[in-house]
């Protein structure tokens, strides 16, 4: 079953007197349970295409749906709904906020799903180990360094189960070892959840994971190759 379709999706953005095209008509389907790659030079549209997904920036124009439900004509209230209840999101940038803990910043997305405290907290915990950040539970996140963040930053997309989990390089920050670890977690939880995984990555050690790779460049999708 598909859980994203996407339909001559294209994204202009204003530069001046300029437009610049970013996404020039999209074609993208992606199945439930999918762990999949989003690779392409810099610039060719890999995280316009994550934030169009993640209800993050709307498309100029084409079709958007998510767990069968069109997306570019939603309001801003039911845009934010679906964001909380169906997608996990990654970012480069980690969007921690700065004046809770790492326990805090981590379960803060089941709170605001009025969870019990007890039981955000339960999770919350479950997940800091798991992303082996244990000993700073109660560290803010200008105490920590930028891997670290980026563990909080992810355990934070994991936090709810949702659907879907969207990651921009969320290796970029982390070493070998530790990139490795969190990817088994990902898979742990693909495999165990069916969640539906889509990184936007340079990273080989990604690409050994994903199940499928997809290739845009110049915001168009290439042609996948023919399974024989």
């Amino acid at each position: 079953m598909d859980i994203i379709n996407i339909k001559e999706l294209k994204k202009d953005y204003p530069l001046g007197d300029t437009i610049v095209p970013a996404l020039r008509g999209v074609d993208l389907t992606v199945a439930q349970g999918d762990f999949m790659s989003i690779i392409g030079p810099s610039g060719s549209g890999k995280t316009t295409l994550l934030n169009i997904i993640g209800c993050i920036d709307p498309a100029t124009s084409g079709s958007v749906q998510v767990g069968g439900r069109e997306i570019t004509d939603l309001t801003d209230r039911q845009i934010t709904e679906i964001r909380l209840n169906k997608i996990g999101f990654i970012f480069q940038t980690f969007n921690l906020i700065p004046v809770l803990d790492v326990l805090e910043n981590i379960e803060f997305p089941l709170l605001l799903m009025k969870r019990s405290p007890a039981e955000a907290r339960k999770r919350a915990e479950q997940l800091v180990e798991e992303v082996g950040l244990k000993d700073y539970a109660v560290h803010r996140p200008s105490e920590l360094s930028g891997g670290q963040r980026q563990r909080v930053a992810i355990a934070r997309a994991l936090v709810t189960k949702p659907d879907i989990v969207l990651a921009d390089e969320p290796t970029a920050n982390l070493d070998s070892v530790t990139g490795a670890s969190i990817l088994e977690l990902m898979k742990k939880m693909n495999e165990l959840e069916n969640t539906t995984f889509i990184f936007s990555t340079h990273d080989a050690n990604v690409l050994k994971y994903a199940c499928r790779i997809v290739k845009i460049k110049d915001g168009l999708i290439e042609k996948e190759p023919v399974a024989a």
